[in-house]
Parts: C-alpha cells; structure tokens; sequence
C-alpha cells in the first residue's frame, strides 16, 4: 500500500510544482516578450508541458484510485480523501480538453507572421485559464497529503 500512496502523493505534487510553474514563472515572463515572441515561445512550452503535465495528472488520478482501493475504499473504511484527490487530478483532463483546448488550438495554429495584440490577449488569457489547473493541483495534492497523514 505505501508504493501507491507515495506515488500519488509525489505525481500529484509533481503536476503541481509544474503548474505553479508556469503560472508564476514563466507565464509572466514571457508575458514580458512582445507579441510574435511571445507566441514563438507559447507553442514549443505549451508543448512539452502538455506532455508533461498530461501523463502526470492521468498517473496522480490511477494511483490515488488504487490507494483508495488500498484502503477499503468501496467497503467505506476510510481514505476518501484518495478518491477526492484521485478526482480532482482526473478533473484537470476535461478542464483541458473542454475549457482550453479551442484557445490551445488556436494559438498553436497561429504562425509568426499571425502575432499581434489579439495573440498576447490569448496568451493572458490562456495564463488565467492554466491558474485553474494549477488550483486543482494544489488541491489534489492536499487531499493525498491529508489521506497520508491520516
């Protein structure tokens, strides 16, 4: 029981360490670009942090599921606070798909010659929209943590 538990723990806190990232890193870094580079940057980061972030919330979402199971889950003998946390890493992959995913889309379609005011305005937008991934995060790992402490 402790693998799945600690490994929850560590790709929930991973997704989020990432997420903060961005939100407080890098997205007012760039921010500080102009609009074409600011763009020429947004895609290739959006990227690798797509392939990053993606697998890790999908991770913290199956091993919070099994560390629940671990735990009694379905005969409710406690540690439900793995299933709420296994459920709110989950929730970051529709919030992506549905919510982001048309900006994503347009700003990966964007090239260079495309960059003006609207795309900066999309990439602000864009950084309040990932905040709430990084909120999500915050909160999935809150419940591991709780749920390992208990």
């Amino acid at each position: 029981m402790l693998l799945p538990t600690s490994l929850a723990l560590i790709s929930a806190a991973m997704f989020t360490g990432a997420a903060f990232y961005v939100s407080v890193g890098e997205q007012p870094s760039r921010l500080k670009l102009d609009d074409r580079n600011a763009l020429l940057q947004w895609q290739p980061a959006y990227r690798r942090g797509y392939a990053m972030q993606g697998p890790l919330a999908a991770i913290a979402f199956v091993l919070g599921g099994v560390a629940w199971w671990d735990v009694g889950g379905l005969q409710g003998n406690g540690g439900w606070q793995w299933l709420a946390g296994a459920l709110v890493m989950l929730a970051n992959w529709p919030y992506t798909l549905v919510v982001m995913a048309p900006l994503n889309n347009r700003l990966l379609a964007m090239t260079e010659s495309d960059a003006g005011q609207a795309t900066t305005d999309m990439i602000r937008r864009w950084g309040r929209l990932h905040a709430i991934r990084t909120v999500l995060g915050v909160i999935g790992t809150f419940f591991f943590f709780w749920a390992s402490y208990r």
